[in-house]
């Protein structure tokens, strides 16, 4: 999945498949999750948004569960 670097200090880059709404978040340490039942309005929100980190803590964190991609 072609994902795109993102401006802060948790997370390193952002990817989304919107055919299987998965979400995949690289995290500042390498680590990779993925996020599964991600709607296209999520994503795009979570793009736009001024503080990145924030959004992902209140919006995916909180509301999916993570799946390591490795």
């Amino acid at each position: 999945m072609q994902r795109k670097r993102v401006n802060s200090s948790k997370l390193r880059s952002v990817g989304y498949d919107e055919g299987s709404k998965t979400l995949e978040v690289e995290m500042s340490n390498g680590q990779v999750y993925q996020y599964v039942g991600v709607y296209p309005e999520v994503y795009r929100r979570f793009m736009a948004a001024p503080n990145p980190t924030s959004y992902f803590d209140d919006k995916i964190a909180e509301e999916y569960t993570p799946k390591p991609v490795k």
